[in-house]
């Protein structure tokens, strides 16, 4: 059984004390699950009946080229208009609940592990019909033209439905990839990564790519920029360009994390 980890808010006790696992610097962030309470959360232009975690946003200290957010709708709630900008593409999730979707015309009920890509330009609107809290992570991304390239089309499907490909070599560390990687047309990818217990990477990766990966089970040891820090589901890291990053996963069961990067474009000079 797959499982999402979903964050509820509340706030702690008096008695609890300061000290926890959130980490600012200039080659990585942590947010820890304990630090999406309900005092750091936003309201959304454009949304009723709904709140959101902002957990990474292009500033000096986040995120350089995309936004994510955990969205979380209360039955009744809905967007009519979710994306305020042009050509701006994005990515749906859910972790918990029922969402429903209307893009370009069509109607899609998203359950947990429901996965849409919102193509630059799409018409799309969310509405929570259940009775229950929905939540899912929303990231958003400035799509990156490509002369002679036509921007993606979006689609809807689920991760229960997309077999994982093991890395070369070990049936230890896998990805579920809803998109092909090698389609130019794609600038960004938003997957699923597991590890099986006792899986790693095996070297310290340092590359162009930023990430933004979100923990929705199990726990692992991430080597960052030379330190070693723990994660368990529920916790957020944001790894800048060129951040040396590995990790061994902790067990008992799987380690899995929401991955996104960008990819497929040449660095802009000018």
């Amino acid at each position: 059984m797959m499982s999402y980890y979903t964050p509820t808010g509340g706030l702690p006790p008096q008695t609890d004390l300061l000290t926890d696992r959130a980490i600012v610097k200039l080659a990585y962030t942590v947010i820890p699950k304990g630090v999406l309470r309900d005092i750091v959360t936003s309201s959304l232009p454009g949304f009723s009946n709904t709140r959101a975690w902002i957990i990474a946003k292009p500033t000096p200290s986040s995120a350089q080229t995309f936004s994510q957010l955990i969205v979380e709708i209360s039955p009744g709630g809905e967007a009519a208009k979710p994306e305020p900008e042009a050509g701006v593409e994005g990515v749906i999730f859910v972790t918990t609940g029922k969402l429903t979707l209307t893009l370009d015309g069509e109607t899609h009920i998203l359950e947990e592990g429901g996965y849409a890509f919102l193509a630059p330009g799409a018409d799309w609107s969310l509405k929570n019909e259940g009775d229950e809290i929905t939540s899912f992570h929303w990231i958003r991304k400035a799509y990156e033209w490509l002369e002679g390239v036509d921007a993606p089309a979006s689609f809807v499907t689920r991760d229960q439905d997309i077999e994982p490909t093991p890395m070369v070599g070990t049936d230890a560390w896998l990805t579920t990839r809803f998109a092909d990687s090698s389609d130019m047309a794609h600038d960004m990818q938003v997957n699923i990564v597991t590890f099986k217990p006792g899986g790693s990477i095996p070297f310290a990766e340092t590359h162009v790519m930023e990430h933004g990966l979100f923990v929705l089970e199990g726990k692992a040891v991430y080597h960052l920029n030379g330190d070693w820090v723990e994660v368990e589901a529920g916790d957020y890291m944001l790894l800048r360009a060129f951040c040396p990053q590995a990790c061994y996963a902790g067990g008992p069961g799987d380690f899995r994390y929401l991955l996104y990067k960008d990819m497929n474009r040449q660095i802009k000079l000018t």
